[in-house]
């Protein structure tokens, strides 16, 4: 993955969002974890993370972009409407790549008229190419 200026952002705290969130921190990418929840933002915090966005996903008159520049985004989708919530906010903020990290069929039309760059299927997880 080329550094740039630009913080990557990374959503949901899914098994294969927490194993990307570790190969970010061990490359030493600068980037910066978004949840919508307080408990999952201490586990992030656990992991190291020092980053962390939280973020109002029900209201979207609270969603300010952020005070640093945003860069590509990696969204692990965790369920289809709070993903959807996630897209349509940080799609504002960015104009570098949105991806979709599903392990489902369903949704790919839905992301992709929400602004989502490119959808990647899953089934396990393992999405380290994404680092190159």
């Amino acid at each position: 993955m080329n550094q740039t200026s630009e913080t990557v952002v990374v959503a949901a705290l899914t098994k294969a969002g927490e194993n990307f969130m570790k190969q970010l921190l061990v490359k030493g990418v600068p980037f910066t974890a978004i949840t919508n929840s307080v408990a999952e933002r201490q586990q992030l915090s656990k992991l190291g993370i020092a980053s962390i966005l939280l973020v109002n996903t029900i209201d979207p008159d609270t969603w300010e972009m952020p005070d640093y520049p945003v860069g590509r985004v990696f969204l692990f989708e965790s369920s289809l409407s709070l993903c959807c919530r996630y897209l349509r906010m940080i799609r504002k903020w960015t104009d570098q790549p949105v991806y979709v990290i599903t392990g489902r069929t369903h949704g790919r039309l839905i992301y992709k008229s929400l602004g989502a760059t490119h959808i990647v299927h899953s089934n396990t997880g393992s999405i380290s190419f994404l680092l190159d």
